[in-house]
């Protein structure tokens, strides 16, 4: 929103954002003609507002103080004639001489100000009431209960849905196509969903809707309540849950890879229990169809945790099927032992263990399962159990 008397001034601002954002819906506002918005103005429905020095008769700063005692308002770029301590104190985001906007630097500060909101939009900012609860502007039908996890771009909430009046967690990713790597981000968003609603399995999370906007998307999936695998292993796993536990996940794992999906991040912080004991694979985020000709991801890089990372995965090599079991077999390991069968002081040397050192040895009362982590710690691929089927069939 620009807001000045001077319609030139207007117009020149004007081009200085459509000719880096060409999309860009502009609303200005002359308040010589219209008269000085109400104190009750608090800029919603705008990202930015760009406020001029010609105010008629009233002194700028006042609008400016104005604006920013509303909670919440957009940034505010200020445009003055030498009175930029003034209103940075004010309040204002940035300022620039009103005689001489250099194009590229107030288009790198306007960036700046909208990655800043964006990022802080992806979160609590979208939300009405304390952080992460509430009601969404705009996901509609839901009563946000608790935020469950956030990161830069995208946040998971336990929520309410009124219709069915059940509990449902929601996946919400902002999208930020200025932000680098924020496209990206979107479509691996909504790559997740397209890969994850065509499962069928009662050891996969269910998911119940995928809802897109210009700015954002959310997935509807199914609560878990139990708490993860991770929280169960430090509780202690006995010997005939952790075969049990391990027979769903190969069975939730054949289901994907029939697919020709691959998780690629199994680790025990991925898998829920449900109320009745039963286990459900959580966040695909890093899952990829193993046939697509082109992965979003890139080419070369390292995706997942290290503690459950394949020899080949670490080293950032293709992977296949045998990476997930791989994982799986980590998982085994300290289900049934308590803890990780590769430790270190950093990412690289456990990634290098689990290339370069032993598989390690059960202790002598779960001996009976060392020939199966022996095969699905497997250093070669070739050496592994080569699939799902094969997993259950050993159990």
């Amino acid at each position: 929103m620009i807001i000045d008397g001077h319609a030139d001034f207007r117009t020149l601002l004007m081009h200085h954002v459509t000719t880096h954002w060409p999309d860009a819906i502009i609303s200005a506002y002359d308040p010589t003609s219209a008269g000085h918005l109400p104190v009750q103005f608090s800029g919603a429905g705008n990202d930015i507002i760009l406020l001029g020095e010609n105010q008629g008769e009233r002194d700028p700063l006042l609008t400016l103080r104005q604006f920013t005692a509303v909670q919440g308002i957009p940034a505010i770029i200020f445009f003055g004639t030498n009175r930029k301590e003034q209103a940075l104190k004010a309040g204002a985001s940035a300022y620039f001489q009103s005689d001489n906007v250099k194009h590229n630097a107030f288009i790198v500060r306007m960036s700046d100000l909208l990655r800043s909101r964006q990022r802080v939009a992806s979160t609590d900012s979208l939300f009405v009431g304390d952080a992460g609860t509430g009601i969404h502007p705009l996901i509609k039908g839901y009563r946000f209960i608790k935020r469950l996890a956030a990161s830069e771009h995208s946040a998971v909430y336990l929520a309410h849905k009124e219709s069915a009046d059940v509990k449902m967690v929601l996946k919400v990713l902002r999208q930020v196509p200025d932000v680098s790597d924020g496209l990206g981000a979107f479509d691996r968003f909504l790559q997740e969903y397209e890969m994850i609603a065509e499962l069928d399995h009662p050891n996969i999370v269910r998911i119940y809707d995928l809802g897109v906007s210009d700015d954002h998307a959310h997935i509807a999936m199914e609560y878990v309540p139990g708490g993860d695998l991770k929280l169960r292993i430090e509780q202690g796993v006995q010997e005939h849950e952790a075969i049990e536990f391990t027979r769903q996940i190969a069975g939730a794992l054949g289901q994907l890879h029939s697919l020709g999906i691959l998780h690629r991040d199994l680790k025990p912080g991925n898998i829920m229990l449900r109320a009745d004991g039963t286990l459900a694979l959580i966040d695909f985020g890093l899952a990829k169809r193993m046939r697509l000709e082109q992965e979003i991801t890139g080419h070369g890089e390292i995706f997942g945790t290290p503690y459950y990372m394949s020899p080949e995965q670490g080293h950032a090599e293709d992977v296949d099927e045998r990476s997930d079991i791989y994982g799986l077999g980590v998982i085994l390991y300290e289900m049934l032992t308590g803890q990780k069968p590769y430790l270190g002081t950093d990412a690289m040397s456990i990634i290098l263990k689990h290339a370069k050192a032993p598989v390690p040895v059960l202790p002598y009362r779960l001996s009976q399962y060392q020939v199966l982590i022996n095969m699905l710690l497997a250093k070669r691929r070739k050496d592994r159990l080569q699939n799902a089927e094969e997993v259950l069939a050993w159990l």
